[in-house]
């Protein structure tokens, strides 16, 4: 049998392989000054994710965490994307494991009546900006998101996707 990534809803019990993703990214591959403690939805995923009507998935590869996109409801048919991540062995249109995500996460949101997805970014990461604006994401002001929307400080760039225009 050969082991394929796969990607499923995750929670607490995957916290600390999210973190070991998700911090040598931002810190070390990107030089995004942010910590741990900068993300504690990171300790607790379950409360920050998936009781707001969200959810957070993992691309799970030999009972490794290599992947992940999460969604935070913010009400009103509204949802913020986080936490979109992908191991850069993983990266690439060879493996899809981005677009899969993103796909994922809006199939997700259409069950759910979510119409409108947000995200906001960090300048630096100009490879995620491409990959959204690829997917139809239009750049927005930070004026124009929603009162609801949980903005991070590191976040300077922000999307936002109308899932019905897809």
């Amino acid at each position: 049998m050969i082991n394929r990534p796969q990607i499923a809803p995750i929670g607490n019990s995957h916290a600390a392989q999210v973190i070991d993703l998700i911090l040598p990214i931002q810190q070390i591959e990107f030089g995004v000054p942010i910590t741990l403690k900068d993300q504690p939805d990171l300790l607790d995923i379950e409360t920050s994710y998936h009781a707001t009507g969200g959810n957070f998935w993992g691309v799970i590869y030999d009972e490794k965490v290599i992947g992940t996109i999460a969604l935070i409801g913010i009400g009103n048919g509204q949802g913020v994307i986080r936490k979109m991540f992908v191991n850069k062995d993983f990266r690439g249109k060879e493996f899809g494991l981005a677009k899969q995500l993103l796909d994922n996460l809006i199939e997700y949101c259409k069950s759910e009546n979510i119409t409108d997805l947000y995200l906001g970014t960090v300048d630096l990461l100009k490879a995620a900006m491409r990959f959204y604006e690829r997917n139809h994401f239009m750049k927005i002001e930070k004026k124009n998101l929603p009162a609801a929307f949980p903005i991070m400080s590191a976040d300077n760039v922000f999307y936002h996707l109308e899932i019905e225009k897809l």
